[in-house]
């Protein structure tokens, strides 16, 4: 998927247009409406998530009993974000996932994207509130309560992106707002220990590819 707004940043490029207004905000995406749950721009890429894995399980030549979410850092919010909101897949696969426990992670480290929301903050002093409430809107660990499919994260402990201490608030609460009878089993996380935010790289698509093939019997 090819995050609205965001292709001239990092990755292969995209011409995905957010023609929606956001009002102030610092460099980045983190703060784009950030005082507005409505307007807030990760309101709109997660839905565009859940829907660009219902519109590949939809295709001819897709079968949709097999689809995984994968992604690493934003990805790996969206990949949580999807499957929370009911999108047809049958597991998810978050690498080092950004947005997780928000608030313990706004302050915490001083790498973007959280700390373009701290530069917001430092600069909106009397907006603290607003945006923390808008963020807890959007918090991927609170999100994950809702997931119903097996999952496996990854975390590097010198992750000081998305520090691993929110990686595994994420990985806690997966399933918990289901009865006991229908949760999914606490995922697995696969920790790189002198690892950064790139986390595994290959080495985890290794992991993935085993654990994948031991979940779907190929």
């Amino acid at each position: 998927m090819t995050p609205r707004g965001q292709g001239s940043h990092w990755g292969s490029g995209g011409d995905t247009p957010d023609p929606h207004g956001h009002g102030p905000a610092t460099a980045g995406f983190a703060t784009h409406g950030i005082e507005d749950p409505e307007h807030y721009l990760f309101r709109r890429l997660f839905i565009d998530a859940h829907h660009a894995v219902v519109s590949a399980a939809a295709l001819p030549r897709v079968d949709a009993t097999r689809v995984v979410v994968t992604g690493a850092s934003q990805g790996g919010a969206l990949t949580i974000a999807a499957v929370a909101l009911g999108a047809p897949a049958v597991a998810a696969m978050p690498d080092v996932p950004f947005l997780a426990h928000v608030t313990h992670a706004v302050g915490m480290t001083d790498e973007p994207p959280y700390a373009d929301i701290v530069t917001y903050l430092s600069v909106h002093r009397d907006a603290v509130a607003q945006v923390l409430r808008t963020l807890s809107y959007f918090d991927v660990a609170a999100l994950a309560r809702r997931a119903r499919v097996p999952a496996l994260f990854s975390t590097g402990l010198m992750d000081t992106t998305c520090p691993p201490s929110t990686v595994f608030a994420a990985r806690n609460q997966w399933g918990r707002a289901l009865p006991e009878g229908e949760r999914p089993a606490l995922p697995q996380v696969r920790v790189y220990p002198f690892n950064g935010h790139e986390g595994g790289e290959s080495y985890q698509w290794r992991e993935q590819v085993a654990w994948l093939s031991a979940l779907l019997g190929s």
